[in-house]
This record gives structure tokens, sequence and C-alpha cells, in this order.
């Protein structure tokens, strides 16, 4: 066995290494935690000894990389699922089945399970709740309340949550959905993403009309075209929403028969029906490469039929192994016995073969490679289905009768024919972020390599941090056979592609996969919308399930090449000496009225007037006092006034209290107030802190805030937040250690220096 990396064991330590509950290790070694995997997922076999030592093998030097939730949860005996992906259950439009769902997505939540909801069902603003003479809200006001509980999950020290919500293309409030996140802290636990109907791509193309309807009656009709303009703009600013082909997705479902999708998992490679799970794993190509660098280099394709053959066994175990938040979901698992076997170092594999990623060699390649491995997979469920059943709802014509079965070689048809089949869907290319940084940091899913070498920031035992260069595995490789040689031409990253070179590889990868994909197609901020625009038909048009890109954008704080025009600091903004008070100081006073409390809470802010080098003056916070007559909030509403006075009078961008105080929810939940969900009173106190702060200048309106780029032209900055955003070229600043070594990828932020990532 290859001895893990650094940076590989710090990420067991962190995410995968199982620890009792006093935080002491149970497993001593990755090799320990590959020992008790094995034994978990062998576990349901007539004979578990005879299996264990064969599981335990496919896992070592990271040739099957079983999916996080696996590798942390299995053989723990905790309370957790060991699913990845979960599409809840159809929503009514009615205030029972509304909460119902809330509470079975917190469920799910609270063990681990990122989820998927399909908004569609729910009647669009303003149509009329009979019985009670008042009108509905619309879907987006209670994916507001979702959002909500998904932090309150968090606020309790469970993973982080992850969201994804679909709303159909001619629902009346898809407008509304398209701009919601354009809004500032808005549904930042979703990701969002539209249904695009066969339908509405034909009207789009032919420049016709569409109807925005619900329950038979038209609301609103558009253009197509101008609907479409409005996504493309949207994503082109915001990275959202995404857009999913759902009548692909249903037309070349195994499944076609018994089920229906609309919905997908957060990270969109699961398509799954109502109360649908999945469960996900991948085969590491880079591992696989006989001969790298030479010549010669090649898969080894007998190597990979046997490890795929073990890894479907291993993880059709998974369902029988797991534990189910709601068991809707463990019925919907044990009669489809879905799993998502994917890939993983791909772009790795193609490099150490001598091939540039995106190019036509390599797309040629990555489909023999890819053939190779659905063959293998469908062909190992068979194996098992010849010895323990085909799933429960196999139906032999009407299976294979499917247009995606239908593409399989003839050989497995008749194999299928005589013996069925285990598993109804075999195969999903998942994000794999985290388990391809602790496999020595290969490629990510199909993913380019994003940076060939980039430095992590670890944190030592004591405290400190050291910086340290991780680099990626194929060009590791590449320098210990070749030495100082240039790197070739084919060794490209994200940054050097083209969006063309990241199609052409999705639709390639598409045709051998039976579920999705989880990809993002990375372009630069000056690629031209009109280009970008054409992306999405090319994605259609080749063939895809979806399409998800990621365009740095100065409107959005992402990826920016600017950087602050420099300025004389000011004395008193140094943040050295707390500001010295006046004797009179101006200010205002807010009244708030929350529901809870029986009386009013008066808001007073106090300001400073600072003189600047130049002779100019500008207004800044300097402190707070909050008043009641209600005696419950005395204690902690002074100690509150006192932390934060004394953070303004530091000086500096004391602007962070505000969103300090806005990501305070309250777990019994929050208030609606003046039509928005404010999820705590300390939420309630920060807006009115960031009014106060936005009426006198020292934070700016929206699109008030400008600078300069390399260029010297100017760019508009829509939140304070995007000011720490702008320093690095090709990483953000992550939310969790505040370096900034965030990435976008396969639809998931990930952090390179401290393990986050947006999706686990």
């Amino acid at each position: 066995m290859t001895e893990p990396s650094p940076i590989a064991q710090q990420i067991w330590d962190m995410k995968y290494r199982f620890k009792t509950p006093d935080g002491a290790p149970g497993d001593g070694a990755v090799a320990d935690t590959w020992t008790r995997v094995a034994k978990a997922l062998a576990a349901p076999e007539r004979d578990p000894a005879l299996w264990t030592p064969r599981f335990e093998h496919a896992l070592v030097d990271f040739r099957f990389l079983p999916a996080g939730r696996i590798l942390a949860g299995a053989g723990t005996g905790r309370t957790v699922t060991l699913h990845n992906c979960f599409v809840m259950g159809t929503i009514g439009d009615d205030m029972g089945s509304i909460f119902a769902h809330l509470r079975e997505a917190a469920l799910t939540m609270q063990q681990g399970g990122g989820i998927g909801y399909d908004f569609s069902t729910l009647r669009p603003k303003g149509a009329p709740v009979k019985g009670v003479g008042a009108d509905a809200s619309g879907p987006l006001s209670f994916m507001e309340v979702w959002d909500s509980m998904c932090r309150t999950i968090m606020s309790a020290g469970s993973r982080r949550g992850a969201m994804m919500a679909t709303l159909r293309c001619d629902h009346p409030d898809i407008e509304d959905f398209i701009a919601a996140k354009q809004t500032p802290g808005r549904l930042t636990n979703f990701n969002v993403s539209v249904l695009a109907t066969d339908a509405f791509m034909a009207a789009f193309k032919a420049d016709q009309d569409w109807p925005l309807q619900f329950g038979g009656k038209v609301y609103k009709t558009v253009r197509a075209r101008a609907l479409w303009d409005k996504m493309m703009r949207a994503t082109y600013d915001y990275a959202e929403p995404g857009v999913i082909f759902i009548d692909r997705i249903n037309a070349r479902n195994n499944l076609y028969y018994c089920e229906n999708i609309a919905a997908t998992n957060p990270c969109g490679e699961q398509p799954l029906p109502p109360y649908g799970t999945c469960l996900l794993g991948s085969i590491n190509f880079a591992r696989l490469i006989k001969a790298p660098f030479s010549p010669q280099a090649q898969l080894d394709e007998t190597e990979l039929a046997a490890l795929i053959s073990t890894a479907v066994r291993m993880m059709d175990n998974v369902i029988e192994a797991s534990k189910y938040p709601v068991e809707e979901q463990r019925r919907e698992a044990e009669q489809k016995r879905r799993i998502g076997l994917g890939v993983t170092g791909l772009a790795d594999a193609l490099i150490m073969c001598g091939l540039r990623y995106g190019s036509p060699e390599a797309v040629a390649q990555t489909r023999r490679w890819m053939a190779a491995f659905r063959d293998a997979a469908y062909g190992a469920s068979v194996d098992l289905a010849a010895e323990k059943g085909p799933f429960p709802l196999f139906d032999r014509d009407k299976y294979l009768a499917g247009e995606t079965i239908r593409a399989l070689p003839e050989t497995l048809h008749k194999r299928i024919a005589a013996h069925g089949i285990r598993n109804a869907l075999i195969t999903s290319i998942a994000p794999t972020g985290t388990i391809s940084l602790f496999a020595d940091n290969i490629s990510s899913g199909l993913e380019p390599v994003f940076s060939f070498a980039y430095t992590r920031h670890v944190t030592m035992r004591d405290g400190s941090k050291r910086a340290e260069e991780v680099s990626d595995y194929a060009y590791r490789m590449f320098r210990d056979i070749k030495g100082d040689a240039p790197l070739p031409d084919y060794f490209v990253d994200a940054q050097s592609l083209m969006p063309g070179d990241h199609l052409v590889m999705q639709a390639a990868v598409q045709d051998y996969v039976d579920s999705s994909i989880s990809k993002t197609i990375n372009v630069p901020e000056s690629f031209p919308f009109a280009a970008f625009n054409d992306v999405y038909m090319q994605a259609y048009d080749m063939g895809c399930k979806g399409c998800t890109t990621y365009r740095p954008s100065a409107v959005r704080g992402a990826v920016l090449e600017i950087k602050k025009e420099k300025q004389a600091p000011l004395p008193s903004d140094a943040g050295e000496e707390p500001l010295a008070r006046p004797e009179t100081l101006p200010g205002l006073t807010y009244k708030l009225r929350w529901p809870e409390s029986d009386h009013a809470i008066y808001i007073t802010v106090n300001d400073v007037i600072v003189e600047e080098s130049h002779g100019r003056t500008h207004r800044r916070p300097f402190e707070v006092f909050i008043n009641s007559k209600n005696m419950e909030h005395y204690a902690w509403t002074v100690a509150l006034t006192r932390m934060i006075s004394a953070v303004f009078r530091r000086g500096g961008d004391v602007s962070f209290v505000v969103e300090e105080l806005k990501a305070v929810f309250d777990p019994r939940g929050g208030q609606w107030m003046n039509g928005r969900y404010v999820p705590s009173l300390l939420a309630a106190i920060g807006d009115i802190i960031e009014q106060h702060m936005i009426e006198i200048g020292f934070m700016p309106r929206v699109a008030d805030t400008r600078m300069k780029n390399d260029d010297g032209k100017v760019v508009v900055l829509k939140d304070a937040a995007q000011k720490d955003s702008a320093r690095d070229k090709r990483f953000r600043a992550c939310p969790k250690c505040g370096t900034h070594s965030l990435l976008r990828q396969e639809g998931c932020d990930s952090c390179t220096s401290c393990g986050y990532s947006k999706c686990s």
C-alpha cells in the first residue's frame, strides 16, 4: 500500500477517520479505515469473511473510492445515512403537506443527506387560497423557509446542508425564481435549476410565445427567447440558475415505465423520483494507467473490469448497510437498488497517456474507456442478479425497451434477458473534490486539472499554520519520471481551456452514463455573452442532460481580477487604538417590533465624524444602544451593545458585524416581517444596523461600490464580501477558513486549504 501524502492524511483525519465521541481515534491509520468500511459492506453477504479482504483490496491505494458518507459512516454504528443523494417527496399544494415535507427534509439533512426538491407543485404568488380568503405567497417564500431550516440544522452542529430547488420553465413564478439569488444572502443554502422541457426548447428555436401556467390556468405569456435570455443573463452574472433538460432525463431513464423525475440532488448528477436515493463511488482511472508518460501508456482494462465487479457488489450492499431518515426512502432504495458508480482521475489519466483534455484524440480515448467502464458495470450487476435476484421492480420487456438499455452491446442484452439486472441504474459522475484530494490529489471526476500546483495552509497541532505546496498527481509523476523536462502541451488546466473543450468531454461521457453528470464549464470573465449563451444550446444539441457554468463576475463577487485603489490610511481607521468619544454624537433611533416581544425594541446607532487626510470628512458608526421595556432581553442586549460598540470604536471596516448578526438563526424559528422571513431577533437587529450604515454612506447601496481592475477599467461590486474576493485570479475566499483557496468544480465549492466543501 502506498503511504498517503501529508495532505491526504490531513483530509482523512478531518473527514473520514472514525473517532469516538470524546475525540479518541477509532481508526489508527488509513488502513484501519479500509478494514472498517470493508467489514461493514461485507456484512450483508452470506459469507462476510470471504468478501471482506476482497473489498479491502479494492480500497487499497485509492483504486476504488466510495463517497465520503460511506467512508465516514460505514461501520461506525452512528445514526447516519450512507447515501449521498436524496430527492424528497412531491410537495402537495397545501400547508399540511408543505410542513410535513419540511420535517422530512430536516430529518434527512440531520443524518447528512443532501436533498433536492421540485417546487413547481406550489401555486404561484398571488393565486387565491380557497377557504381562507387570502392570496398564496408562492414557491419562493417557502424556499426561504427551507433555507432557514437548513441554517438551523447547521447551527445545531450537523454537517453543512446542501439543497437543490427546481422549478418548471412554464411555472408563473419562473421569472422571480431565475432572479432569486441575485439578492445577496438570499437562498444561500440552495442550488437552483430551471427544468427546461423539449417544448420550451422548441419554442425558443422557433421564437414563439410561451405560456406560464398552473393548474390549467395561463397567468402570463412571454416570448420563449425573452425568458431564455433572462436565464442566461442571470447565470452569466451569478452562475445560477443551472439548466436541467428534464424531458431528456425522463426519456432516457431506465425506469421510465414506473417513475417520473422532476428534481435532482444538489450537484445534479442524480436525477431522482420522489423519495429517490442514491449512493456514490468512483473508480480511480489515474491508478490504472500502465507505463505512464511512455508510448506504451494505456489503461489496464482487465484490472478495470475486476475492480468494477467488486465495486458494484460493495455499493449494492450499501443499500442494506445504510440507515434511512425516512421509511419511504428505504422502500424506494430497496425496490430499485439504484447505485451511482462513476470515475475520477480522468484528466490525470489522459495526461499520463499524452492526451490533451478536450482534443479529438482525448475524446475518442475517453469514449473507449467509458464504454469498457459501462459494459463492465452492467455485466457485474447482471452477475449479481443471477446470484441474488434482480431489483424488485424489474420488468424484462419494458426495461430492455429503454432508450439507454437499447444502446448496450447485444451480449449484455441477452444476459439481462436471461438473468435480469440487480441495479436499475448503475452509473453516475459525482463531485469528487475531497476524496480526490484524499487520493493524493488526483484530478476530480471528469473535470480537467484545476491547477497543477498551489499552496495549502495547514493548521498545526499548536494552532500555528504553515504553507505547504500541493501538486497534482500526474504532474508529480511526470517530474518523478522526466525530471526537469519542460511540460508537454498536453498539460492543460481549467484556466487554459475553452468551453468547447469541456462540452465535448461532458457529451462524450454522458453517452455511457445512465444517470447524469456533475460538471462545471469554466468560462473566463471576458467571455462574450453571445458565446456564453451558445454554450447552453450546444449542451442541449449535443445530448447533455443539463448544463452548469461558472464565469467569474464582478457583480457576484466571484474570482475577480481587480484590486482596490490605494488610499492613504485614515488615522481613525487604522484599527490600532479605540476612537475617542466626542461630547456629542449624531445618531438615529429605530423602532423594531418583534412578534414574540410584548414591547417594542429601540435601537440607537450613534456616529462619529471622521476627518480624512485630504480635508474631506466621512461618517462612521461609533456605538449602539438597545432598549426595551421587556426585561427578558436586558442581559443579552447590554452585552451585545457593549461588544458591538467596542468593535465599532476600533475603526476599520466593521461592516462584517452586520453579516454576523444576519447569519444568526433561532432554532425556535424566525418571523415574517415586511413580507420577508427574518431568522432571528439578532438578524432583525443586524438588518437595522445595515440600514443605518447604508444611510450614512458607510456601506454602499447595491451597485454603489466601484473598483478598478488591472487595466484601469471600473467594475461594480454588489456587496462588501466581494471586496475580499478580489485578490486571486483562480480562488475565492473560503467561508470557513477565510483563505483565498475556494474553487468551483462539478457544481460545488471546495476549499483547497482547509478541505471545506459546500456539497459534503
